[in-house]
């Protein structure tokens, strides 16, 4: 009942509200985050130093608020995703090389598209249908609350993708489906078996990376596509797609991985305010 209650009160009528509305109680969000909660703080600062060693403590401080402001602009951005029309997420989301996906929908081949919790990966995901040929079909670990995984999903799929269980994901793979499709991957969620994951320097770390994406690009042979993200200004974002590989199956061990692990760190590299702080990504130690 609780979440029910809080849906239809509060995050319905919070996600219909105009975008001028929408950005002040963002500003709201981050004044309470940032000022009053600080919250998660300490993961924050911890994996700011570690990840950038050669930055002093006024950059680091100044990376962190302008995470803050960026987070709370994230959960509006999604909140707003739940009444969001067809006609005003297209304005919010532009792809600048859509070609590159679409060249292996006319050779009929299905592909693997990868990408991190950089910017706003949820605006992306809900619009990428829309531009894209392929049927678009992503990999999520369900929510525990089932009310709210209902209503996510139902959320995420209102423009035409389909998600997927991440323990229903290889059925998937050997559906057959009328026209080529597409499997999307966050692949820099902290692996849950650390000695399953492929283990690399990320963000100056040793860091356990999932490796599902890589052992699906192999073994279908399917070509597999970086999801690269930006924010234009504040809820206007591009996506840049970058082929990682075209034959998956000639490549060595663990190259596709470190590839799409380097340009999503070259990515943060270039705006690391834009990438998810408040996870605790290096919980794991490498075995």
């Amino acid at each position: 009942m609780g979440s029910k209650i809080l849906y239809y009160i509060i995050i319905l009528p919070i996600s219909s509200l105009p975008y001028a509305l929408i950005y002040a109680f963002s500003n709201l969000i981050f004044f309470i985050l940032f000022r009053i909660l600080n919250y998660r703080s300490k993961v924050i600062e911890k994996n700011l130093k570690n990840s950038f060693p050669n930055k002093n403590t006024k950059e680091l401080k100044l990376i962190k608020k302008q995470f803050y402001k960026h987070f709370a602009d994230i959960i509006t951005e999604s909140l707003k995703g739940f009444t969001i029309s067809k006609k005003n997420i297209v304005k919010r989301l532009t792809v600048q090389n859509q070609e590159i996906v679409d060249h292996y929908y006319n050779l009929n081949k299905n592909i693997i598209l990868v990408g991190g919790h950089y910017n706003n990966w949820e605006i992306c995901g809900q619009c990428s249908p829309i531009h894209c040929k392929h049927d678009l079909i992503a990999i999520y670990k369900p929510l525990s609350n089932k009310f709210f995984d209902d209503k996510m999903r139902k959320s995420r799929e209102k423009f035409g993708l389909s998600m997927v269980p991440m323990k229903q994901a290889k059925r998937h793979f050997n559906d057959k489906y009328t026209k080529p499709f597409g499997i999307i991957f966050g692949s820099d969620q902290s692996p849950s078996n650390p000695k399953k994951a492929f283990w690399t320097r990320f963000l100056n770390q040793d860091t356990g990376v999932l490796f599902g994406a890589e052992k699906y690009a192999k073994e279908f042979d399917w070509p597999i596509i970086y999801v690269g993200i930006s924010k234009v200004k504040r809820g206007h974002y591009t996506v840049n797609y970058q082929l990682v590989s075209e034959k998956p199956k000639s490549e060595n061990h663990g190259v596709i991985t470190q590839k799409f692990t380097n340009l999503l760190e070259k990515d943060i590299h270039n705006a690391p305010q834009y990438y998810l702080w408040t996870h605790r990504r290096w919980k794991h130690n490498k075995p």
